[in-house]
């Protein structure tokens, strides 16, 4: 699933794809995969987009209108948006056809993301974005800690936690522990202060490389451009269990936490 760089990466390249252009028509080709209005006008026919804007691993696409008509797009495992031509793809659910004659397009095989439309920015802010945790480059060791120490669960499971911390997920949860050479299995409630202003210094390092890096293709996910991310390239931990740590040679090790495959150091993260 496409975590907060790959996100960003999203962001970033369709933005000016779409910044300023009249939305000339919109075709839905599988209305289920809208929740709320499936209608072209809810779906900004006929309005100029503003912004592209995001929370976590979510986007949303803003009208430059009084009420800011927004759609909030949940990329799910498979959820694509990309710069498409004739023949159209196969699993393109939505069209958008831009004044300067670009086609967008949002395409997943598996529909495990989807589209929701709002008659305002302040309505997904208020009802899906509030519900989620602080952005992870922009949370304060303050924040961290604070939501840490509500939980035991493993350190993994509360980084996962969408409500607690918003844009991780597998890959960078185990990298980011590796980079602060903090065990994942740890219990969360046990990490101290000084602990969370590492594991913050040490996620915004991490993100920003893995943004300006295009982020990690390993499955489906690539930018608008169709471009591949390179993050992957330079992976620590993740995927890597049995391999010889990059930092002291010892094999790294491999468990399931939070259900899922976690890999991490047992030297060098104490």
């Amino acid at each position: 699933m496409p975590e907060l760089p790959e996100v960003e990466n999203v962001r970033l390249t369709l933005l000016p794809l779409v910044q300023g252009q009249l939305v000339r028509k919109v075709t839905i080709c599988r209305p289920d995969i809208v929740t709320g209005l499936a209608t072209p006008l809810s779906l900004l026919q006929g309005k100029v987009i503003g912004d592209v804007i995001r929370h976590g691993k979510q986007l949303a696409i803003i009208a430059d209108d009084p009420s800011q008509t927004t759609i909030n797009v949940h990329l799910g495992m498979t959820g694509r948006l990309m710069g498409i031509s004739c023949p159209f793809p196969k699993h393109c659910h939505v069209r958008w056809q831009l004044s300067n004659t670009d086609t967008l397009g949002f395409i997943d095989p598996r529909r495990f993301g989807g589209l929701w439309t709002f008659g305002a920015l302040a309505d997904l802010q208020d009802q899906r974005w509030s519900k989620l945790g602080p952005d992870a480059l922009v949370i304060t060791p303050d924040q961290l800690a604070q939501g840490l120490a509500k939980t035991k669960r493993s350190l993994k499971a509360a980084l996962l936690d969408q409500n607690l911390l918003a844009g991780l997920g597998n890959i960078y949860v185990d990298e980011l522990c590796f980079n602060a050479k903090i065990r994942p299995d740890r219990i969360a409630c046990a990490l101290t202060v000084d602990d969370c202003r590492l594991l913050v210094r040490e996620m915004r390092k991490l993100l920003k490389t893995a943004i300006k890096r295009g982020g990690s293709t390993l499955r489906d996910y690539v930018m608008v451009n169709g471009q591949s991310g390179k993050f992957q390239n330079l992976h620590k931990v993740y995927g890597r269990a049995g391999n010889n740590c990059v930092r002291c040679k010892t094999p790294l090790h491999g468990q399931l936490l939070a259900g899922r495959t976690t890999v991490f150091c047992p030297h060098c993260q104490q």
